[in-house]
């Protein structure tokens, strides 16, 4: 069985998450442990107890579910599974790119710690919105974005699956897009409870910042492909790499042309490794041929590791 994990991004995060694995795994403890010393904050805190209108701020959703993905990942890669690639949504790229080994954990914590408060800080100097358009193809949807535009900035944002397209911007121009997409026969247009406009030009403060912090890293090739949000295809360079994670903060996420793309890799089992089942949601739209699982608490830990026990004992 060809195996690949995926990573969520934010909005995948509920109050209590990691909190189980703690409590039953003393490495988990130990990687909480880590990551509220390199953090200088309790994170796991805020993780396992909220308040979730706290959890929700972008600076601390953020390294919270980079956290709780990469305990679930260790606890996956120490009974030995081992995929044939990787993708993450937005955020979740960064634990993509840990789980391939082009970042250490305690190297990549803080870049996603920093990642998040320029986001935050972004939303802040230039306030935004998004909002889901469901029942027009991506195209569609970037016709009408540029149509609204005379009404302020509004963009693609992210690609989630055939007929689910997320746009971004100013809220005038996201209003008008919303608008749009209505008259032109969207089945839902949803406007999102977001702190930013992400992955828009309104996000172009943080990237300077960003960008000289990933320049002062060491990254490593990666040692199982992982799939970019910007291109959709496969991310090799280190440098490369770089511009990619910088780039991804006004461009669109192409998640569903990326997770085409692991279905051509041979994609069959498809692990959402993290919080939540947003991802697991969009393949099935995707890619319905494809198997999925979520793995994100001791409970759904334990089916996956049955459902791949075959596959381990062959490794």
């Amino acid at each position: 069985m060809k195996l690949a994990f995926i990573f969520p991004g934010q909005a995948s995060q509920y109050v209590g998450m990691g909190q189980d694995l703690r409590d039953r795994f003393p490495e988990v403890k130990a990687h909480y442990d880590l990551t509220d010393e390199i953090l200088g904050t309790e994170i796991s805190h805020l993780s396992f107890h909220g308040p979730l209108e706290e959890l929700t701020r972008t600076e601390n959703t953020q390294p919270a579910i980079f956290a709780h993905s990469i305990a679930v990942l260790r606890l996956l890669q120490k009974e030995g599974l081992m995929p044939l690639v990787v993708a993450g949504h937005s955020l979740g790229e960064y634990t993509a790119l840990v789980a391939a080994e082009v970042l250490p954990y305690e190297t990549a914590l803080p870049l996603v710690q920093l990642r998040g408060r320029l986001m935050q800080e972004a939303g802040e100097k230039r306030p935004g919105t998004m909002a889901a358009v469901i029942g027009l193809s991506a195209d569609q949807v970037q016709e009408l974005c540029a149509r609204a535009v005379e009404a302020g900035v509004v963009q693609v944002a992210n690609i989630n699956s055939p007929t689910q397209v997320v746009i971004s911007g100013e809220a005038s121009g996201v209003e008008r897009a919303m608008i749009l997409a209505k008259e032109a026969g969207a089945k839902r247009v949803i406007g999102l409870p977001v702190s930013g406009a992400f992955h828009s030009p309104l996000m172009a403060s943080a990237r300077e910042s960003l960008a000289m912090a990933l320049e002062k890293t060491e990254f490593r090739e990666p040692r199982v492909p992982v799939v970019a949000n910007v291109t959709a295809q496969v991310m090799e360079k280190p440098e490369h790499i770089r511009e990619l994670l910088v780039q991804q903060l006004v461009e669109p996420v192409r998640w569903s042309q990326s997770v085409l793309k692991m279905v051509e890799m041979g994609m069959e089992l498809c692990l959402e490794v993290g919080p939540g089942n947003v991802l697991q949601n969009l393949i099935r739209r995707i890619a319905p041929r494809v198997e999925t699982m979520g793995v994100d608490g001791v409970e759904s830990l334990e089916l996956a590791l049955t459902r791949c026990a075959e596959d381990i004992s062959q490794l």
